[in-house]
């Protein structure tokens, strides 16, 4: 009979794919974790969800196009399933939208694309394209909008989608089904499984009931457990998930809409159903096929009430009801709404549209009350922590380790969890069930099933699915103490050796042939036996064949009819050998049988036994390797001990052994001679030759694990692990490197990244307790039984010190935070307290019995709060805990635990302690009694208390940084919890350990948590990152009330999903700290989320959807005399400039609100200094030529400026900005001039390429609303221009090459860019930016061309000019997706036609600016790169690491030509400097060899990259200085600052001569030690500095010597002034408490305390040499103190007599309360030079003015009046003049007694101190930061 070709076709299809019945499982049959035949992009990660039992992939990301998982991974590959039902489990995630693309290929070889989206708004089709619109449904339905795509809600289920692929083909494209040719799913989904079928699967239905039901005759079947997801006992499936089923079948044409109605089946309809399971649902069609529905989410009724309940085997198919004809009602129209969500009766049906449906269906419990955040079940994500590492190897046994198929991977236990280890990338993948140590391993032949066998009474046995993970079968061993596992060849038959409960031994041999089929694992025999057995191993080439070894005997083993038989081996004279493995021959033998097998023992002895004949063919004993002798011995013919061996292992080519001596050896077949060896460290338990006989896999009994690489000769350690449980960790700095304690006796230190082991600790005779990283030095701290703590320097890996102030066991060892203390503690309770000063620590304080004896051990014994300021422990019982003073050991709280529960009938103790975040200050108690207690750390109150906690008692607990979360260990197992306790359920657990966890703590950034106790597992913190905040919006709970009210008028935003926010920049009225409640600057928008992005991009006319969607489409023309108004607007009115001549159009004053008020997550972004001061209000310039004053250098760089550092190699032109002052530098002879104009901060600087014009640019000047940019001659120094424009700061400047062109760029606030002609300096355009630019560059190669960076993307100008016109064509090109969400925050043009950015997250960019697209990134720091530089083929980089890093890259151009062809694409790193801060300028020559480079500490350095030097030129302070003061012969000065340096700088040079520092303090005044009177100054004399700090100490540095002379400590306050006596030999000193010290430098003691101010802090101590007979005191010295209350005390001393009398006391008057001030002027005095018994006062009085009080006569000579109340003050010991400084930045010169004043400007903040030099010549001035050296020239 002849056959059609059409049948033949089917035929030969349906037996090419009966392998996929009776289904395929997609993701288990293409391997999908392996990443081979499958291709993952963006976020895609296999995670183990608890709830779904198993593996789910999660793919997160907003752009489909760069987040997906895709199969097959090629695209011109197919799958060729042909499976009529494609199932997909998944879960779309909260309020997201996700993107499904299904490739089929159609009978006529067509391939068409079948879409289902969230995202799309209506249904598509085309011949080639299907795309469907997916409605979610919700948990709770009651709040969802029913029938319209949008994001998935909040409560979106696991849905089970069924797609009748052939059908959707037929009936929307009238083709025919071929098959299946791929699968992409992109972003934002929960996918558990992909399944085809030619079967109908149905949920929730058992086969029993299936069969019930008669469902197979209709092709419906139960689903498969592959397919099912978990339903707890006493639930139902459809209670839990949704089931879809698209399209559904009907016998009529399809419905437009799959939708969720709740109505009642109209009358005559009866509805029979099975109790508990849901009707069939059925649509109906009443429109063209050309009229398409979206797929929706249909959840399954519930059984509906029914007076009858009738049990029917079938159930009978319901058609139901179309409503009749009626207007069709759009989705979003309102009445329909309502009268969904009012239908209270679901009997009725809703009227709905013509083409509409009714599907019978309950609605589910709808919740009324809105969510607000935190209401949730429980904590986001889940599972929260996902297991990354695991250092460790071994447990109950080390010598399991095995080689996976392909030679790639490596798979061990290590203690309850089995660990494969991919070799090339160091990646591990875990299989975890096992409740106990794995004691062995075993893999089928084929390498698919991997078997395991845990230790323990209960010895269960699990069997995997090697390429999946996923465990195929859990059975019962009935073996303890396994000591051998072996696999048949086949996978059909394990056999397992082990103990009996009577300790017998017993061999098991298990049929495993229908694991991989779904069936269970059966025993097949088992056998007692009386022999020793230590390995047996069941023949490959015969299931039923074993071989067995052990103590005196060689057994031959036979399974036959269920019977366990065997045989021995007789050995003749070697019957009294212990072997201990074997191992069969590998080769060519046509017979497997012939081959023979190896067995080797401790003597040295290896046997070769024939197994066909059952005899020994040979014995050999292996010695130790020995010069020109032979290997091969007889046993007995040879002397001497042989090597005991342990393992043995065969290849085709060499035999491997391993030994007791440590040796792993690799022997020729005949043992002749070893050809290769490699020692361990201890004795090698196992040896195993890679499949492919390349590696040698090897295991030793010290837990170590590695490779002998045959071909390289080479040995790699995998793996090293502790010999006992690990018993505690300490971090070092950010978590690169970790340190651990263990009961085997050693120290460790580990490199996280790479899991190897960096140091091992050990000391004789002596056990370590603990261990502690110092958190900023490469120091780790050790404590020992012995009671000694060691100091080890890891860098130089010596002993740095040893401390024994302890006689016993140290159980308590850590350094504060801040690292300036360490503490420790012992059994004993004895507490020690440390300071580190220059890396040495000094013992401070040791108190006894004040820590529990019984608290335990560990590196959380003794915990210091974030602020370093508190320590808790447990002491001095256990049932107390003590809170101290950090720095002092002082007692500030001590809080009985036993008695805080008074219902409880057992005394409570603590057991651990933490303290929580600091602005709460609380701290947190763990108890015996399974509790957690939240107390008050300063008043011991208990806020609250969690209980229970764990099953025993919490061992560890630790709180990460932000306060969010709190993690706990107890038994086995690790919780994360919800600190506030905001949840349903608050915490998440977590296993893995086989024993109890000993510590638990997050890494230093918070993005990972690491646990200890068998061994260090390492896991991933997956909880979104803290949106940061203001100090004071984290310490007011008033701000979080009032963001949480603006939920009613804004849809909330997923923090999760923004970028990292920084406080909102406040104006310039507002003080720096303000609570963001109050805060709401005009025009403030909060950063969106990456939802609201989706939403715009769904806009029409958006830039956003356009730049996705057509590439080119993002160009945008903007035009200058444009009438139409472009998507980038330009400023129509003409914005000029004015120069100083002549005031050109004035500029636009309140056109818009600043645009953002967020700062960008990028310290490149200048932000200027909070000042408090404001501009004057008056300015008295003096006459030309007639000034008094003149500049003559400048002390300080303005490190918190951008880019405001400019020097052109060429003509040697140097200059920089301090405050508002332009320092220009000769290089050669350091003479400086200064370019005043600027009245505010200078942000950046620019300098044309020719170096004749020089561009500056500031905040608003002199009441203008816009920022002042200056164009500076460099010839003459002359301000040429000011140009006015940007409303906020000027971010950057730049020259266009050919210097026609000057651009500018405002800041975020701002969000301007405007283009100047410099022929004219008229605005030629300005445009409108949407995102935040941090820099702009032109092109080096074309002068229209140029760039700026931003927020993750690179924007490409290109200026075209036509006449007059000027249009510019914008093409923004955004960041690869590799970058996720970054800040661009840098660039520079290299060769030609690239371009390189850097990033806030230290990656730099390489771009062709031909195609405007990146082609290359690499890691190029650890933080954000703010400057780049790059000439010819060498690029400079600088960082907020602190470093500079030279590249070379000149491979990269031959990589944007050749792409992937090119001979090499990699750029080198060739130098590296680390400097004191953050890089903010960088100026180089034109080979990059030399150049000057900014920091953020105010220093610019000099850089030779040949010399690999750096110098510095510019030295300041970065903090506020706090008094400076001349030396005796005014070639130095001194300058203090609140970061605690005294700097000594050079006058004729300005250059810093030596700099004293004290960490954490804060200097506040110093003096310079007066020359004595008539002795002329001696070459070698020692001068002298004295200094006060905060502590209230007094310090004496020697100048000369450089070195701190003496320390006293006379003020239990800070310090505020201090001064010599008119000797030198007494130094007066003033407090912020009012007490005024005499000390004496010679002896270090106090004479005189003097109370006199009590209350109010002494504002100015002055001396002065006078004989004062005639004002009624004696004695030749003269001082006064005044203090901020405006009192001025004035005495009289004679130090030699110890005479101090009190002369005169001064109070003056103020008004009631200041007005208008933010805080009152200081209380000044000084005696006057030049009139005797006169002293001069300034503050805050009834008038703004200057006393002159005479101490003769008791009264007020004369006044003079000030503009305002002053700040400092000083009088010129050489004329006349007073100099005065005001907190309007205002310096003025007054002539005494009357004369014309004359103010100076050049601060750009208060003048708050003014210091004439003795001989009256120079004047210092400060301002914050900036010094300023004047010159009187006539004086």
């Amino acid at each position: 009979m002849a056959v059609s070709p059409r049948m033949e076709q089917l035929r030969r299809g349906s037996e090419h794919s009966a392998w996929q019945r009776p289904y395929l499982n997609i993701f288990k049959h293409f391997r999908v974790e392996e990443w081979k035949r499958s291709a993952k992009e963006g976020d895609v990660a296999a995670l183990t969800d608890t709830r779904m039992k198993g593996t789910i992939y999660r793919i997160r990301g907003s752009n489909p196009a760069s987040s997906y998982l895709q199969l097959p991974r090629a695209g011109t590959q197919s799958l060729g399933l042909t499976g009529r039902y494609l199932y997909l489990l998944f879960r779309p995630l909260p309020r997201k939208h996700f993107l499904v693309h299904l490739d089929v290929t159609t009978e006529e070889n067509q391939v068409v694309r079948i879409s289902f989206s969230n995202l799309f708004k209506e249904f598509k089709s085309s011949a080639t394209w299907l795309q469907f619109p997916f409605v979610c449904g919700a948990a709770s339905e009651g709040t969802a909008r029913r029938g319209v795509p949008g994001a998935a809600p909040g409560d979106a289920r696991w849905t089970c989608l069924v797609l009748d692929l052939p059908s959707i083909l037929a009936l929307y494209l009238a083709r025919s089904y071929s098959h299946l040719r791929g699968v992409k799913l992109c972003c934002n989904l929960l996918v558990k499984n992909l399944c085809t079928s030619d079967l109908l699967f149905e949920p929730g239905v058992t086969l029993a009931r299936a069969r019930l039901g008669d469902r197979s005759c209709r092709g419906v079947a139960p689903m498969p457990r592959e397919l099912a997801f978990p339903v707890p006992k006493g639930q139902k499936w459809h209670d839990l998930y949704d089931y879809i089923r698209f399209p559904s079948e009907g016998p009529e044409l399809l419905h437009n809409s799959i939708q969720k109605s709740f109505p009642h089946p109209v009358a005559g309809d009866q509805v029979l159903q099975e109790p508990g399971h849901p009707p069939t649902q059925l649509v109906t069609r009443s429109r063209a096929a050309c009229d398409l529905p979206p797929v929706q989410q249909m959840s399954s009724p519930k059984a509906v009430p029914r007076r009858c309940p009738v049990v029917t085997k079938s159930i009978p198919e319901v058609h139901l009801a179309v409503p009749g004809p009626g207007g069709a009602v759009p989705a979003a129209d309102p009445v329909l709404e309502e009268k969904l969500h009012s239908a209270g009766d679901m009997r009725q049906p809703l009227p709905l549209s013509a083409d509409g449906i009714h599907v019978y269906a309950h609605q589910r419990r709808v919740q009324t009350a809105r969510a607000v955040p935190g209401s949730q079940e429980g904590l986001v994500p889940d599972p929260i922590l996902k297991l990354r590492t695991i250092i460790g190897f071994g447990g109950c046994s080390t010598k399991w380790a095995l080689w996976t198929r392909d030679s790639t991977a490596v798979v061990y236990p290590c203690h309850a969890v089995i660990v494969a280890l991919l070799l090339q990338t160091g990646e591990q993948r875990f299989f975890l069930g096992h409740t106990d140590k794995v004691a062995a391993l075993a893999f089928s032949g084929s390498g698919s099933v991997l078997a395991s066998v845990q230790a323990g009474p209960r010895g269960l046995g699990r069997l995997w699915d090697f390429p999946t993970g996923t465990c195929l079968s859990l059975f019962k061993t009935h073996l303890h103490g396994l000591v051998s596992l072996s696999f048949s060849h086949s996978g059909a038959v394990l056999c397992g050796v082990g103990k009996d409960v009577h300790s017998k031994t017993m061999v098991v041999v298990w049929n495993t042939a229908q694991v991989t089929r779904g069936g269970g694992v059966t025993v097949l025999a088992k056998a007692h036996t009386d022999v020793d057995i230590q390995a047996m191993k069941i023949a490959f080439f015969d299931d039923t064949r074993m071989v067995s070894c052990g103590r005196d005997n060689i057994r031959l083993w036979r399974l036959r009819s269920g019977a366990l038989r065997s045989c021995p081996v007789p050995l003749g004279e070697y019957h009294a050998l212990e072997f201990t493995d074997l191992a069969f021959e590998e080769g060519p033998q046509q017979e497997p049988e012939d081959r023979a097998l190896f067995v080797c023992s401790r003597s040295g002895h290896v046997l070769e036994v024939d197994y066909k004949n059952v005899c020994v063919r040979s014995a050999r004993r292996l010695l130790p390797a020995q010069p020109q002798e032979d290997g091969q011995e007889q046993a007995g013919s040879s002397s001497g001990p042989g090597i005991a061996i342990n393992s043995i292992s065969m290849s085709s080519s060499f035999c491997a052994t391993g030994s007791e001596d440590g040796y792993v050896r690799l022997w020729l077949l005949d043992f002749s001679a070893a050809v290769l060896e490699a020692e361990h460290e201890a004795s090698v338990s196992c040896v195993c030759i890679s499949p492919d006989g390349h590696k040698v896999l090897s295991t030793t009994a010290a837990g170590s694990l590695g490779y002998l690489d045959v071909q390289a000769r080479d040995y790699s350690t995998l793996m090293r692990s502790h010999g006992g449980s690990v018993l505690g960790f300490s971090l070092q700095g950010k978590g690169g490197h970790m340190a651990t304690v263990a009961q085997d006796s050693t120290i460790r230190v580990w490199d996280l990244a790479s899991r190897q082991q960096l140091y091992d600790f050990s000391a004789a005779e002596e056990t370590p307790c603990t261990v502690a990283f110092h958190p900023f030095w490469k120091m780790l701290a050790c404590g020992f039984d012995s009671g000694v703590v060691r100091i080890f320097n890891l860098a130089a890996s010596d002993l740095l010190l040893e401390h024994k102030q302890h006689r016993t066991a140290v159980t308590g060892l850590t350094f504060s935070p801040d690292g300036n203390l360490m503490f420790s503690s012992c059994l004993q309770g004895t507490l020690a307290l440390y300071r580190l000063v220059a890396q040495k620590i000094q013992v401070l304080r040791v108190l006894g019995n004040v820590v529990a004896r019984d608290g335990g051990s560990g590196v959380d014994t003794l915990v210091l709060s974030g602020d370093s300021r508190l320590l808790a422990f447990v002491g001095p019982s256990k049932y107390v805990v003590t809170v101290m003073e950090a720095c002092s050991l002082d007692e500030l709280l001590r809080v009985d635990i036993s008695i805080l529960d008074l219902h409880s009938t057992i005394l409570d103790s603590a057991v651990k302690v933490c303290f929580g975040p600091v602005p709460q200050g609380e701290l947190l108690v763990s108890t015996s009694s399974n509790k957690i207690l939240v107390l008050d750390a300063k008043t011991g109150r208990l806020v609250r208390e969690v209980s229970p906690v764990h099953k025993l008692s919490c061992s560890s607990l630790a709180l990460g940084k932000d306060g969010q979360y709190l993690l706990t260990a107890g038994d086995k197992v690790i919780k994360v919890w919800d600190y506030r306790m905001r949840f349903t359920i608050n915490f998440q657990v977590f296993i893995g350990h086989s024993e109890p966890v000993h510590q638990v703590a997050f890494t230093p950034d918070q993005e990972h948590v690491i646990s200890i106790g068998d061994a260090i597992f390492l896991w991933d913190f997956l909880a979104p990152p803290p949106v940061k905040s203001s100090p004071g919006r984290a310490r007011s709970p008033v701000s979080t009330l009032v963001l949480g009210s603006d939920r009613s008028s804004e849809k909330p935003k997923d923090g999760s999903e923004t970028p990292r926010q920084t406080v909102p920049l406040p104006l310039l009225s507002s003080p720096p700290c303000l609570d963001i409640s109050s805060v709401h600057p005009a025009g403030f928008q909060s950063i969106s989320s990456e939802s609201d992005r989706e939403e715009e991009a769904e806009l029409p006319g958006s830039s956003r959807k356009v730049a996705n969607e057509h590439r080119d489409a993002s160009v945008i023309v903007v035009e200058s005399d444009g009438n139409e108004e472009p998507v980038v607007r330009p400023r129509v009115r003409q914005e000029s400039s004015r120069s100083p001549e002549k005031t050109a159009n004035e500029p636009r004053k309140g056109t818009r609100a600043p645009k953002c008020c967020i700062r960008p997550d990028s310290y490149r972004h200048f932000t200027p200094r909070f000042k408090a001061s404001v501009l004057p209000q008056s300015f008295v310039s003096p006459p030309a030529g007639n000034e008094v004053l003149k500049l003559k250098a400048v002390i300080g760089y303005n490190g918190n400026g951008r880019g405001n550092m400019v020097w052109n190699p060429d003509t040697g032109f140097f200059a920089y900005s301090c405050g508002c002052v332009i320092v220009v530098e000769d290089l050669h002879s350091g003479s400086q001039s200064h370019w005043l104009g600027h009245a505010e901060e200078i942000s950046t600087l620019t300098l044309s390429h020719h170096a004749q014009v020089l561009a500056s640019a500031s905040g608003q000047k002199d009441g203008d609303s816009h920022c002042q940019i200056c164009i500076w001659s460099t010839q003459d120094g002359a301000c040429t221009a000011e140009l006015f424009h940007h409303e906020t700061q000027v971010q950057a400047l730049a020259f266009s090459w050919d210097d026609r062109f000057l651009v500018t760029i405002g800041d975020y606030s701002d969000q301007t860019m405007a283009l100047w002609s410099t022929h004219t300096y008229e605005l030629v355009l300005s445009t409108c930016i949407s995102e935040p630019l941090h820099d702009v560059a032109f092109s080096p190669f074309s002068h229209q061309d140029l760039a700026c960076v931003g927020r993750g993307a690179v924007t490409f100008w290109v200026l075209e000019q036509q006449e007059a016109a000027v249009r510019l064509k914008v093409h923004r090109a955004p960041a690869p997706d590799v970058l996720g969400l970054v800040e661009l925050t840098s660039l520079c043009y290299g060769a030609e036609a690239l371009l390189y950015t850097g990033t806030n997250s230290g990656q730099i960019c390489v771009w062709d600016t031909e195609t405007n697209s990146c082609f290359m990134t690499w890691e190029a720091d650890e933080g954000e790169i703010g400057v780049l530089l790059c000439r010819h083929q060498r690029l400079l980089s600088g960082s907020n690491t602190k470093r500079i890093r030279l590249w070379s890259v000149g491979s990269v151009q031959e990589l944007r030509l050749k792409g992937p062809n090119a001979r090499s694409g990699s750029v080198l790193l060739e130098h590296e400097i680390t400097l004191d801060g953050t890089i903010v300028s960088a100026a180089f020559d034109d080979s990059l060899e030399m150049g000057i480079v900014g920091t953020t500490a105010g220093t610019l350095w000099y850089i030779n990259w040949l010399e690999s030097t750096s110098i510095r030129l510019i030295s300041g302070h970065k903090s506020k200085v706090t008094e400076v003061c001349f030396s005796p012969d005014e070639s130095h000065c001194a300058t203090c600052g609140e970061d605690g340096s005294v700097r000594i700088w050079a006058l004729g040079s300005t250059e810093l001569v030596v700099q004293f520092q004290v960490l954490n303090q804060s200097c506040q005044c110093l003096a310079w030690k007066p020359r004595p009177v008539g002795v002329w100054p001696r070459p070698g004399e020692s001068q002298h500095v004295v200094a006060g700090y905060s502590d209230g100490t007094v310090r004496v540095f020697s100048v000369s010597r450089t070195e701190m002379e003496l320390k006293m400590h006379p003020h239990a306050a800070a310090l505020t002034a201090v001064t010599y006596s008119t000797d030198g030999e007494m130094i007066l000193s003033g407090g912020k408490d009012g007490i005024v010290a005499v000390s004496s430098p010679r002896t270090g003691m106090t004479i005189h305390v003097l109370a006199d101010h009590k209350g109010s802090p002494i504002t100015v101590l002055q001396c002065t040499r006078k004989q004062y007979h005639e004002l009624g005191v004696e004695g030749g010295e003269l001082w006064l103190a005044a203090s901020s209350d405006r009192r001025v005390s004035v005495w009289g001393s004679d130090w030699l007599q110890d005479k101090c009398e009190l002369l005169d006391w001064l109070s003056f008057p103020a008004p009631a309360g200041p007005e208008g001030l933010d805080s009152l002027p200081p209380s000044l005095a000084a005696f006057c030079p030049w009139e005797h018994g006169v002293l001069v006062y300034v503050g805050f009085g009834l008038q703004k003015e200057a006393l002159f009080y005479s101490l003769r006569k008791k009264q007020v000579l004369r006044k003079i009046s000030l503009p305002a109340f002053a700040t400092s003050l000083s009088l010129s010991p050489a004329a006349p003049f007073m100099a005065l400084g005001f907190s309007d930045r205002l310096l003025r010169l007054q002539p005494c007694p009357a004369g014309a004043p004359q103010d100076y400007a050049g601060h750009d903040d208060t003048v708050h101190l003014c210091r004439f030099a003795p001989s009256g010549r120079r004047l210092l001035t400060a301002s914050h930061s900036a010094v300023l050296v004047w010159e009187l020239p006539g004086a």
